[in-house]
């Protein structure tokens, strides 16, 4: 299986004094469960897993007490070579949502002490999910969280055989603000075309990497894009239903518009936010999608000069996002054309980079036109970042930095299909090195 950073923050969880039960969260299919099975059959002489989802019966197990003593005796009872050995032995509860009181049975483990819990959750926190258990215990207090995202394109990057000295390499290019040699360069624009074509998800990762076809990797998406569906018609209040989907199925729409602010008339004619807002709210819960906020002021703390009412939406997942726009998107990626799709696919790419580190998103546009496609924090300043092909003017940015007394910017970094460079205040990057502008 492919290398994932999550592997690294298993351990550190599981080398911690007195660590608690562990919930992993994550959106569907981006391998909370290989990872956690991979990380405990690596790291414990006892694996004891139990998949709520696929095996409902085992709910049922946890309708009577919740001591430690009598859930590993009924357990072990039913399910065959299940071995409880103290201190020896990791229990798996995958898909957790599907039994609250698994959940709350977190709280008698921790006090107990004998045994590591890790689950996964796919559904967790999003409201109106199960609301049959809605007065279920939730142990406060007596779990961790690490949340997992599909496959970063430094993830990708492993899976394609790029090693740690390619990668120190790129670093200290950018360090230096010296061109990439263009070998490498070619090599790392190919894998940034594919790696937004096909996304993180880790089946359409293997099935792009085995077979280099495009169509099977699409179908493997479009499967995981229907699960979303199925989901939301599934889970979510049967009252929101329709308009979570219809606001899933407006994001290519959305996007695709100059103005890529999130707009519920585009969901339907006519369209609020008192129809849409909770709908939106949903898949947003879910781990589908990231907002991307608009900043009233281009001045740090990003977050206290964020307007909660004017926001872009971006997918998590690249790939998932390409599946969704029409046939023929792919190949032009492919080729090469970074103004498909009105630059939106490229967004979308810097926006998943961004939230995989951690970072929350911004962006700052007024009424006159003026737009930054992005705007982090970047070694303790507000920096624009902004997303463009090598004929991109960027005449807002130009805007901005010529009238530094009032937007509080010094200095800006542009995306793009082109080497590194520097043009006065603004540093230019290929768009496959934003995943190392990690100084928060």
């Amino acid at each position: 299986m492919y290398r994932r950073k999550i592997e690294d923050e298993l351990l550190s969880w599981k080398q911690r004094p007195n660590h608690k039960p562990l919930v992993v969260k994550g959106v569907r299919q981006c391998g909370k469960s290989t990872s956690v099975r991979l990380f405990a059959e690596s790291n414990y002489e006892n694996v004891v897993y139990i998949d709520f989802h696929e095996r409902d019966e085992m709910i049922s197990l946890f309708n009577g007490q919740l001591s430690v003593d009598y859930l590993t005796a009924i357990l072990s009872a039913a399910i065959p070579n299940a071995r409880f050995v103290p201190y020896k032995t990791c229990l798996i509860f995958d898909e957790i949502q599907e039994c609250p009181r698994a959940r709350g049975a977190l709280k008698f483990f921790k006090e107990d002490g004998r045994y590591d819990v890790i689950c996964t959750g796919s559904l967790l926190g999003v409201r109106g999910y199960r609301p049959s258990d809605q007065n279920a215990s939730i142990p406060v207090g007596s779990e961790e969280f690490i949340k997992m995202y599909p496959m970063d394109f430094e993830e990708w990057l492993w899976a394609n055989g790029i090693n740690e000295k390619v990668l120190e390499m790129l670093k200290q290019h950018l360090s230096s603000e010296e061109a990439i040699p263009e070998a490498l360069h070619v090599t790392m624009r190919r894998l940034l075309l594919e790696y937004i074509v096909v996304g993180g998800m880790p089946e359409a990762v293997k099935c792009f990497i085995e077979t280099h076809d495009v169509n099977q990797t699409v179908a493997v998406q479009s499967g995981i894009v229907e699960e979303y569906r199925a989901d939301m018609i599934k889970y979510a209040p049967a009252e929101h239903q329709s308009y979570i989907c219809q606001c899933f199925d407006s994001i290519p729409k959305q996007l695709a518009r100059e103005n890529k602010k999130f707009q519920y008339s585009v969901v339907r004619k006519g369209g609020r936010s008192s129809q849409f807002a909770g709908s939106l709210q949903w898949i947003e819960d879910a781990g589908i999608i990231n907002r991307c906020y608009n900043l009233n002021i281009t001045e740090l703390p990003l977050d206290g000069n964020a307007n909660d009412s004017e926001f872009k939406v971006y997918m998590e997942d690249s790939g998932l996002f390409m599946s969704m726009l029409e046939p023929g998107t792919q190949a032009d990626i492919l080729k090469g054309n970074m103004l498909s799709y009105k630059g939106a696919v490229f967004e979308n790419f810097i926006a998943g980079v961004f939230s995989k580190m951690g970072r929350k998103l911004y962006y700052f546009r007024k009424d006159s036109g003026l737009e930054l496609d992005f705007v982090i924090r970047y070694k303790g300043e507000c920096t624009p970042v902004e997303c463009k092909a090598t004929t991109g003017k960027a005449q807002s940015l130009r805007t901005v930095l010529g009238n530094r007394d009032k937007y509080h910017v010094i200095g800006a970094l542009k995306l793009g299909d082109y080497n590194i460079g520097r043009n006065e205040s603004v540093l230019t990057l290929p768009m496959y090195m934003a995943f190392l502008l990690t100084d928060l």
